[in-house]
């Protein structure tokens, strides 16, 4: 069974600023993973938003929207460039932890249709999984039979895997402890069934992010726990120390479960 663990861009970037790589937070999330390797070895699939490296350009351009003219396609390379960068600093944390990390670009492969991911190959990333390895992508650029062009957010490339890879378990790990209701607590469960009520809860992000916030995050999640009902999805703060290193090994009390309820 597979994990897989997102790690956004507003934890590992400071998106109020431009190319700002959060040096000393990824290096603690590396050890913190390199620790839970080390204690219950399993196969994981890390994925991370680009923050302040791509989605400055990506709103520059209107790239998400579509891509129609040559200054356009400009700004998708440069999207696709600097999302690359910061993939190589977090590929780089995490080698040097000594995790056995690699890097694999989506947008090499990935074809959208109409901002959905349609087809991408996933034979590199079931192949680094068989030999031990960790599979790094990223949110990513993609060619769109209908846009021209768009972005494919971290969320959007794990529901797709999740149809392809045996995936047992999602990890999202931002700067917040979870889904906060109205009076700023964590709502510990979000079902199918009580969506409703919790969405005027969800809101944007702080910082450019033109892939969405909380409520583009749930909203995928929710849809990807209706088609896969086996599959938990567990949204943790990455800033606090260990809460990743419990929630790889599975004894992380805190955060936000979203799961299928009496749909599993």
């Amino acid at each position: 069974m597979t994990t897989l663990l997102k790690l956004g861009g507003s934890l590992i970037t400071d998106k109020r600023g431009e190319k700002a790589f959060r040096q000393d937070v990824m290096r603690r999330i590396a050890n913190e993973v390199e620790r839970a390797h080390n204690r219950s070895p399993q196969r994981l699939v890390i994925g991370h938003g680009s923050g302040s490296f791509g989605h400055v350009p990506a709103n520059k351009y209107g790239t998400i929207n579509g891509v129609h003219s040559d200054d356009g396609w400009r700004g998708f390379t440069e999207v696709a460039r600097v999302a690359s960068e910061l993939n190589e600093l977090v590929t780089g944390e995490l080698w040097n932890a000594g995790l056995p990390a690699m890097r694999i670009q989506p947008s090499a492969s990935l074809i959208a249709h109409d901002g959905v991911p349609a087809q991408m190959d996933v034979m590199a990333i079931k192949a680094a999984l068989d030999h031990g390895l960790i599979p790094v992508v990223h949110g990513d650029v993609a060619f769109d039979d209908v846009r021209g062009g768009t972005i494919i957010s971290t969320e959007s490339l794990f529901t797709y895997l999740a149809g392809r890879l045996t995936v047992r378990s999602i990890i999202l790990a931002g700067e917040v402890p979870g889904v906060l209701d109205d009076s700023g607590r964590v709502i510990p469960q979000i079902t199918p069934e009580s969506a409703a009520t919790i969405a005027h809860n969800l809101g944007g992000s702080s910082g450019t992010d033109v892939t969405g916030g909380m409520l583009t995050k749930v909203t995928d999640m929710l849809r990807l726990v209706i088609q896969n009902p086996s599959i938990r999805i567990h949204i943790i703060n990455g800033l606090e120390t260990d809460a990743l290193l419990h929630a790889l090994v599975g004894d992380y009390s805190g955060g936000t479960v979203i799961h299928a309820g009496s749909n599993a």
